[in-house]
């Protein structure tokens, strides 16, 4: 590796790193920790969201599933923005308001066990739980693609490069938490958006601009396929899952929870779609002029899909703007693994260790804990990660899939419903989590029902169970709560 990308390349992790320290001086207590004392300015907010969100599966996991599976997989950015869409108007103003009235809930478990009122800690216990167990499969497909990128920059070997990625990644989110993390987002979802415009613009220039400037490999290359190509009613369903399940993301719906108030969320909302149009479609078109470039199949100059943007990276730029452009892929895998760490260290902080076993905990304590349960978990994610045939797009599609269906519905109803109970919640948690985990290893069945996107059977089915739960009966202090809730937001909108 020449020395250009490998100093700009750390020049970018000692900024990361510096804000780290800088946020680690202000951090007082787990409020500041996990959700930045609710400060969040609109611009922050909204792309440290979508980069949490998108991270490394935008650039790596999408560009990856263009360029080996057709324009047919393009669908997935378009129900991609329609989940921001539906997520920042349906979920964010009302959990904004709602999580604060709500006795300044910190956490979703903290909320949803203060919406339903439950004294028996049976909702914050479960809903703890399914967000550990999804969490480190997706943390896991943060550290698989940071050691992609690692073992491609400096010629290791995988496994020591995966333990690198998990070194620099858990590094500045242990010292500086929720702010560090939102703020970091806010540069590494730039970063990401003009990374991907670059490369995408560069290639482009260098096949069509200059046909001389293209290998020979991209002459005579078979149209690659077209956007319904092989796409069937249940497969366009199975591609909208990646819209139903936006709502019950935790990393992203908590930076709802952190704005710094309620009338920032329309141009949060405006400034996260405008992102992410930009950045999907520029991931699309990386995706596309990659297959043409390397001439529509593997081999020769790329050998693994997920790796054409890193690869056109280092042919069509300067090195020392490769170095910044690669790091831009380090960024996106970094935003969302901060985010799920915090969110994982949140539920063993405040909802298991506080809620359960140490009410009276200090808040140094509660710091403490959370700092070492981001390394507990980065060490476990580490491990599942360890296999290098590990798909990045695979991992984040079945975490992707267990909370948008054990929490999609659930968060959804609770601001909308006054009628779902606390057994109505408990059965949608179980029932949605449950059915992805069954689901996942199947395939075929009838009209091949199997290969459907886990997630949305298990949207459907869990919330086809808090309804039918809460009918069977009623729970006034439940319903009591919601009416609170409601005059709250109502004086809010007022």
């Amino acid at each position: 590796m020449n020395l250009p990308v490998l100093l700009s390349f750390g020049l970018y992790l000692l900024l990361m790193l510096g804000i780290g320290i800088y946020f680690y001086r202000i951090t007082h207590n787990l409020s500041d920790y996990i959700l930045g004392g609710r400060g969040l300015p609109p611009s922050v907010a909204a792309l440290s969201a979508g980069a949490s969100d998108l991270s490394g599966w935008a650039l790596m996991g999408l560009p990856g599933a263009i360029f080996s599976g057709g324009l047919s997989q393009a669908w997935i950015a378009v129900w991609t923005l329609v989940g921001v869409y539906l997520n920042w108007t349906l979920v964010a103003e009302r959990l904004r308001v709602f999580t604060e009235a709500a006795g300044n809930a910190l956490t979703v478990p903290d909320y949803l066990e203060a919406r339903f009122e439950d004294r028996s800690r049976v909702l914050r216990t479960l809903s703890s739980v399914v967000m550990l167990v999804f969490f480190t499969f997706y943390v896991s497909a943060g550290l698989v693609g940071g050691a992609v990128l690692f073992e491609g920059l400096f010629d290791i070997d995988y496994r020591v490069a995966l333990w690198l990625g998990a070194l620099v990644i858990v590094g500045y989110t242990f010292l500086g938490g929720f702010l560090a993390a939102s703020w970091t987002d806010l540069i590494q979802g730039l970063m990401m958006a003009a990374s991907l415009c670059a490369v995408a613009a560069m290639t482009a220039v260098a096949l069509f601009g200059d046909g001389a400037a293209a290998p020979a490999a991209a002459q005579d290359v078979a149209p690659i396929g077209g956007l319904m190509e092989g796409v069937t009613f249940l497969g366009m369903l199975s591609l909208a899952g990646w819209a139903i399940g936006y709502c019950g993301q935790p990393h992203v719906v908590v930076r709802f929870m952190a704005v710094r108030k309620r009338e920032d969320i329309k141009v949060s909302r405006r400034i996260a779609l405008l992102w992410s149009a930009i950045t999907m479609a520029a991931a699309v078109s990386v995706g596309v002029l990659g297959y043409y470039w390397f001439g529509g199949e593997l081999g020769g100059g790329l050998t693994d899909s997920e790796r054409v943007f890193i690869s056109l990276s280092q042919i069509m730029l300067n090195p020392w703007v490769a170095g910044f452009i690669l790091a831009g892929v380090l960024a996106a895998i970094m935003s969302t693994v901060d985010s799920q760490l915090l969110v994982c260290s949140s539920a063993i902080a405040e909802d298991i260790y506080r809620g359960l076993i140490r009410p009276k905990a200090t808040q140094k304590e509660l710091v403490w804990l959370s700092r070492a349960s981001v390394i507990g978990i980065a060490l476990l994610a580490t491990v599942m990660g360890s296999e290098r045939d590990s798909s990045i797009l695979g991992l984040v599609s079945y975490a992707w899939g267990g909370f948008g269906a054990a929490f999609g519905p659930v968060i959804l109803l609770s601001l909308f419903w006054r009628g779902m109970t606390r057994n109505g919640a408990i059965a949608g948690l179980l029932v949605g989590a449950l059915t992805v985990a069954i689901w996942k290893p199947l395939s075929g069945g009838p009209l091949e029902i199997f290969d459907m996107f886990e997630v949305v059977p298990g949207f459907l089915f869990a919330l086809i169970a808090v309804v039918i739960v809460s009918r069977m009966n009623a729970e006034p202090a439940a319903s009591a709560c919601f009416d609170r809730l409601m005059k709250h937001w109502r004086r809010e909108q007022a």
